[in-house]
């Protein structure tokens, strides 16, 4: 089989309840059930996702574990996201393979066990709209604060390799924002100067020059403050290629940071090119 479909997603604290949600947010949570029906239709064995709220220090850690269940409550945001339940499957053969995809191309990799491990809401937030029904083996993975952009994207190659190489359908999932500098105030947008490398990068991805968008993203991540350092970013970019197809299904603002939702399909689909046309930027 392949990587079905690969994509981009937010987790705005404020998106975990869908009637709490505010307007300004509303074109992200129809895109997301857009998705959802996407992922329906595909009926993929595995869902392999990077969430920037799993940041770890040294190593890059692989959820190994066969059930993903509890309740979130999430530390910086306890009044939005509070003992919210979770049950997913998940996937521990494949996870196990990742682990030593990576220590075999000397990339620092650790599987996580244990069943008291919980998940986070970069990981959840997305996943409640995506799976809404939790009848998806789920493997989620951290971003490495000391792995650069180049040791990242290499992470995400490697992923990419033995996700193709394998016999499940999948599809893979980064979760996090673009720019991230972030204020007080949900409504506000990124400054101009950081949305408008928000743009270019945009544009580079939406074009296809996903190599050009590699390239840059080291300074942007830098300049617009990134979140996470530009590192799910890379990992996405280091499963994608040029056989990918992006479709912008929506984006919005969250306290000054910048959150598209954009997907990359294998094989382009009539009723999703048109949304490719659309405008996406604001």
């Amino acid at each position: 089989m392949s990587i079905e479909l690969s994509m981009l997603v937010p987790h705005a604290p404020s998106l975990c309840h869908e009637d709490q949600a505010p307007d300004f947010q509303q074109s992200i949570v129809a895109g997301f059930k857009k998705v959802a029906k996407q992922i329906e239709q595909i009926k993929p064995d595995v869902i392999v996702l990077v969430s920037c709220h799993w940041p770890s220090t040294f190593a890059h850690y692989v959820d190994c574990n066969p059930v993903h269940e509890g309740f979130l409550t999430a530390q910086e945001a306890p009044d939005m996201i509070s003992d919210v339940p979770y049950h997913y499957p998940g996937h521990e053969a494949l996870a196990n393979q990742l682990v030593q995809a990576g220590k075999a191309t000397n990339i620092p990799v650790e599987g996580v066990y244990g069943k008291n491990f919980e998940w986070d809401y970069g990981t959840l937030v997305p996943l409640r709209y995506l799976v809404p029904n939790e009848d998806i083996p789920v493997i989620n993975l951290s971003v490495t604060l000391a792995a650069n952009i180049e040791e990242t994207y290499k992470w995400g190659q490697t992923i990419a390799k033995v996700l193709q190489e394998t016999e499940q359908k999948v599809v893979f999932v980064s979760s996090g924002a673009l720019s991230h500098n972030l204020v007080r105030g949900r409504h506000n947008m990124p400054t101009a100067a950081e949305h408008a490398l928000d743009k270019e990068f945009v544009d580079l991805v939406m074009n296809k020059d996903y190599q050009a968008a590699y390239r840059m993203l080291p300074q942007y991540a830098s300049m617009a403050k990134v979140e996470s350092g530009g590192r799910h970013v890379a990992m996405l970019l280091g499963v994608i290629d040029e056989e990918c197809t992006p479709v912008y299904f929506a984006d919005g603002q969250s306290s000054g940071s910048w959150n598209p939702l954009i997907t990359f399909e294998r094989t382009e689909v009539s009723s999703l090119k048109e949304k490719a046309e659309q405008e996406y930027v604001k």
